[in-house]
């Protein structure tokens, strides 16, 4: 995962991880496997990723595009261990150890990726921080009904993953033992540290209580239940419950009695200071709550589940609390009592202050660990490229009808959208020519609504590999003009699939084809935008109904870079345009996906050609 914005926990334990190591007086590479980005593509995101702030964070970053897809769901009873480690990992572990010699340590983030460790030359400490465990984690979903969007497997690939580190990071004292139990690696206890932000402060009463969190499935299945039973019977005087962060965008816009979502906050001071009390009603989940420990540092009292507070070593009951009714009971209990919420705010104090007590004890030891594998410490290369100078390169424009197409080389942010470019179209999955090996740097395409001339650009994205920008593709805001021209560029990008069609029905302003379209379009989430391509314009259509069909063959498709792409025969009703009478070129657009269509004329021969 990235390291910033650190909008999850599993980001911010790497940070801390990797603070505590600067602590210690280690300077610390990070190489980013991009998989976290992709993922959120596929689901019709801009990747939340500031490579430019992990720049300047870090003393060199380095950036592993994936080749494939990494495999969300299985058919098996489990993952497999290296299941989501490819080649391309282990690959950079081999060129990053050759070209850095002077490396004494190689920290890998999760088990699932311990593969690339064999690629560790002998002599250098390996380390792998769990972050969670994922042994038998799929029956955390059980209750739910529900299957899990992340990496599990069973306790003897866990344990065979742990065992080519020759140290591995617990994040609390549960998982600790039963890591002990199945590796032969010493394991070590690291909670991460959380420095105080704010002095403790008891409210007088209730008026908003608050959660924030990342979307994953422990957050959205726990308080999406809290959030429930809060709205049942809200009433006039209760306190309003307030949820931020990313999770705002599973949870649906419907309005709920008694809620408010804030939504991604730009400043998790204001969050917390916005907030009297913080809910922690977990029901799932492994490792460490980041939100728990991150509010305490914010002085904000939490009430929550025994789930929620697990590596805390809590006492008061409002710190153990079996479920989502009986967190709702505790706050509900104190909504105007003030000596109740000076109990409760000086418990959490006394929690926080015991808890980063035996984080820093856990920090010096793993400190002391290391310098007896280690050695005496490495003074910090000076070769890494001062940040400054590659967070962006001058802008090259292409004038298109309506409005400019800009390209910009550099370090991406976190936005899907820049003040200056425009809107985020596309970004290119390689490094521009002439950079470093795995350089994070990328070329990033803005369009905006404004005329300009072309300057310093001729070809525009012809021949390029781009990972589009999901907003753009399923949103409407440019002009249409002006989309249609955007959809003539991207015609050119290498398609992630191709596939021929051929007409089978037409209608005044409506046409359907009968195709071969990757399964996931057929089955699941259907396209966001579809353009018939003529020589110099584009026309978009109106996507409808796809059914699948029951040709074995005879549907052409080709995938030369996803091999993950299953074709499956189907029809596709496109409304908004007449039927082309001889071929033409049909482009289909799905968050992160470019699928171009050969529309066949009468009497051709069918056929695909990489």
């Amino acid at each position: 995962m990235p390291a910033f914005p650190t909008s999850a926990g599993n980001r911010r334990r790497l940070v801390t991880t990797c603070e505590s190591l600067a602590r210690g007086g280690f300077a610390v590479d990070l190489a980013y496997f991009a998989h976290e980005d992709q993922i959120y593509r596929r689901f019709g995101q801009h990747p939340p990723t500031d490579a430019s702030a992990m720049a300047r964070h870090f003393q060199r970053t380095f950036w592993i595009e994936p080749k494939a897809a990494i495999p969300l769901k299985t058919r098996a009873r489990h993952f497999d261990i290296d299941d989501w480690c490819p080649d391309e990992l282990v690959d950079f572990v081999a060129w990053y150890c050759a070209a850095y010699p002077e490396t004494r340590a190689v920290l890998v983030n999760y088990v699932f990726l311990s593969r690339c460790l064999a690629a560790v030359p002998p002599g250098r400490l390996t380390l792998i921080d769990t972050h969670d465990r994922f042994a038998d984690r799929q029956a955390q979903y059980r209750p739910f009904r529900a299957e899990p969007n992340f990496f599990y497997t069973d306790v003897a690939g866990e344990a065979a993953g742990l065992d080519r580190a020759d140290v591995v990071l617990a994040i609390q004292a549960e998982e600790a033992a039963h890591f002990a139990a199945i590796t032969r690696a010493h394991i070590h206890l690291l909670p991460p540290h959380f420095p105080a932000r704010r002095p403790f402060r008891a409210p007088e009463r209730l008026a908003r209580i608050g959660f924030i969190g990342h979307g994953n499935d422990p957050n959205l299945f726990s308080i999406g239940r809290f959030a429930e039973a809060w709205s049942a019977d809200c009433r006039p005087g209760r306190p309003i419950l307030v949820i931020a962060g990313e999770i705002c965008a599973g949870l649906g816009a419907r309005p709920r009695p008694g809620i408010e979502l804030a939504g991604y906050v730009d400043r998790i001071e204001d969050f917390y200071d916005g907030v009297d009390l913080v809910v922690a009603p977990m029901l799932m989940g492994s490792g460490l709550k980041m939100k728990v420990a991150e509010a305490l540092s914010f002085g904000v009292p939490v009430i929550g589940t025994s789930i929620g507070f697990e590596g805390f070593s809590p006492i008061a009951p409002a710190h153990r609390c079996a479920g989502v009714d009986e967190v709702k009971a505790q706050v509900l209990t104190l909504v105007e009592d003030a000596r109740g919420l000076a109990a409760l705010t000086e418990a959490c104090a006394n929690l926080f202050a015991s808890y980063n007590s035996g984080t820093q004890v856990a920090e010096d030891a793993l400190l002391t660990l290391l310098r007896a594998h280690i050695g005496d410490l490495i003074p910090e290369r000076g070769d890494a490229v001062p940040p400054a100078a590659i967070d962006e390169h001058d802008p090259v424009t292409l004038a298109l009808p309506g409005g400019a197409l800009t390209c910009v080389a550099g370090l991406g942010t976190a936005e899907p959208d820049d003040a200056r470019h425009g809107i985020l179209i596309a970004t290119e999955r390689a490094a521009p020519p002439g950079t470093a090996p795995y350089s994070p740097e990328r070329r990033r395409w803005f369009v905006q609504a404004e005329q300009g001339p072309s300057r310093g650009i001729a070809s525009g994205l012809a021949g390029a590999e781009v990972a589009l920008g999901p907003e753009w593709v399923r949103g409407r805001r440019l002009p249409p003009a002006l989309r249609a021209a955007v959809a003539v560029e991207i015609a050119g990008v290498q398609p992630d699939w191709e596939a021929e069609a051929r007409l089978v029905g037409a209608g005044p302003r409506r046409f359907v084809l009968a195709l071969a379209l990757p399964s996931h379009l057929v089955v699941g989430r259907h396209p966001g935008a579809a353009f018939l391509i003529e020589p110099d314009a584009a026309l978009e259509l109106t996507l409808g109904a796809i059914t699948p069909l029951g040709l074995a063959q005879g549907l052409p498709f080709l995938s030369a870079t996803r091999t993950d792409l299953a074709p499956v025969p189907a029809s596709l009703t496109l409304d908004g345009g007449e039927a082309p009478t001889n071929g033409g070129l049909l482009l289909i657009l799905h968050d992160d996906l470019v699928g171009r269509v050969r529309l066949a004329a009468a009497g051709s021969s069918p056929g695909l050609h990489p």
